[in-house]
C-alpha cells in the first residue's frame, strides 16, 4: 500500500467517523449511515491492502 493510498483511506474513515458522529448528535438518521459506510470503506481499504502485502511476504503472486 503506497503512502497515498493509506493517506486516502485514513482520510476516508475520519470523514466517515466525523460524518457518523454530527448525524448521531443532529438526529439525522441519513447523514450516520453515509458515516457509517464511509469508515468502511476506508477500513475495507486498508484490509485488502494488508491482505495483499501479507501474500507478498509470504511469496504468493
Amino acid at each position: 500500500m503506497t503512502a497515498k493510498d493509506k493517506a486516502k483511506a485514513k482520510a476516508e474513515r475520519a470523514k466517515g467517523r466525523l460524518k457518523q458522529s454530527t448525524g448521531k448528535a443532529t438526529g439525522d438518521r441519513r447523514m450516520e449511515a453515509e458515516g457509517r459506510v464511509e469508515k468502511a470503506k476506508g477500513e475495507l481499504h486498508d484490509a485488502v491492502e494488508k491482505a495483499r502485502h501479507a501474500v507478498k511476504r509470504k511469496g504468493g503472486h
